[in-house]
């Protein structure tokens, strides 16, 4: 089951103002920039939070909800890691850097972030994949992620929000 999908909060938006979608979007694609950041150099949160904000124009950027999405998945680690293993086809020492901080993204957000629909949190991390992961990186967070809504969002996939 494939829950690719656009929601137009996220999606594109033209030139000009602007959107709070496109302003998470954006948040999104620095806070997997900024988890693997640490991943890689396991550098304090403040200081990779602050050398973002140096290094990154922010203009378009839901400043609030990037250090929401980094903080929140770094103070969760343990609990958003044990909810990722039982879905993964290896261990997670194994998985790409980028994929892993994608799935982490995307799990807290499934978790933490009712108000974002299960279906647009899925598309924003395939999204993610595509531009930043492996080939086939895409279908890998796919199919986790795919796992993992039913366990984090039953309700809302009840209620027949597919």
């Amino acid at each position: 089951m494939s829950l690719h999908h656009d929601d137009s909060q996220d999606a594109p938006q033209p030139a000009g103002k602007p959107t709070k979608g496109g302003a998470r979007r954006a948040a999104r694609a620095l806070g997997m920039q900024a988890l693997y950041q640490w991943h890689m150099a396991r550098q304090a949160p403040h200081e990779i939070e602050a050398q973002f904000r140096v290094d990154n124009a922010f203009v378009g950027v839901d400043g609030a909800y990037f250090h929401e999405l980094l903080n929140g998945v770094l103070s969760n680690r343990g609990e958003i890691d044990e909810l990722i293993a039982p879905c993964l086809d290896r261990p997670m020492d194994d998985l790409d850097p980028v994929e892993l901080a994608i799935l982490r993204l995307s799990t807290y957000e499934l978790k933490q972030r009712l108000d974002v629909p299960y279906r647009v949190v899925i598309n924003e991390g395939i999204e993610l994949a595509k531009t930043f992961g492996a080939t086939d990186g895409h279908k890998f967070v796919n199919g986790v992620l795919d796992k993992l809504a039913p366990k984090l969002r039953s309700a809302e996939l009840r209620a027949g929000k597919r």
